[in-house]
């Protein structure tokens, strides 16, 4: 995965106004943390930030105006309840090497055999470590022809090389359940005129 770059400014003010005056601004208010550095509190240009995110675990390269480069991944993210706007971003610092633990989207692929067969989702993502700049964007998983009663477990996804799974494998994450069976409509009415 390659780095996006994207510039920041370090914040000298904080509380509410701040925060929203830095969103007013077209900024979204964000902390830096790790590696037992003092926190950095920063703004970081909007809408760069908001195009980045729609990749998950996304390696961000922060240029901050006179503090130098950051290389980190959002760990935390805030948004809007009905706007759907970033309003504030907990970024975790990573280097070059370094393996995190990171929640990467499960994502299915192929057709469920035939009989009308319903694709239960138990997890839509799954914890993995990896390498700080090889963090996989998602998992595909085949559900190809799969029956009633199959059980996708984290065990059988097919990871990238240097990748592991941080959760048991015994974990559930897909099932394929068969439909229920309806009462025929003529059997409900029978019944409904008996009582």
């Amino acid at each position: 995965m390659s780095e996006v770059k994207l510039s920041a400014t370090l914040r000298d003010t904080f509380g509410k106004g701040s925060a929203r005056q830095a969103r007013r601004d077209a900024l979204t208010p964000g902390v830096i943390y790790g590696h037992g550095t003092a926190p950095k509190h920063v703004n970081v240009e909007a809408h760069g930030l908001m195009m980045a995110l729609k990749t998950p675990n996304v390696l961000l390269s922060l240029d901050i105006a006179g503090d130098g480069t950051e290389l980190v991944i959002p760990k935390a993210v805030q948004r809007h309840p009905l706007k759907r706007t970033i309003s504030h971003v907990d970024f975790l610092i990573v280097q070059k090497g370094e393996k995190v633990v990171v929640e990467v989207p499960v994502v299915t692929e192929g057709d469920l055999a035939a009989g009308g067969n319903l694709l239960e989702t138990l997890l839509t993502a799954v914890s993995v470590e990896a390498e700080a700049t090889h963090i996989p964007t998602e998992i595909t998983v085949s559900i190809e022809g799969l029956e009633a009663g199959a059980t996708v477990h984290a065990s059988d996804l097919k990871l990238p090389a240097g990748t592991t799974l941080a959760v048991d494998g015994e974990t559930a994450v897909l099932q394929v359940v068969a439909p229920q069976a309806e009462e025929p409509a003529a059997e409900a009415e029978a019944e409904g005129t008996e009582a």
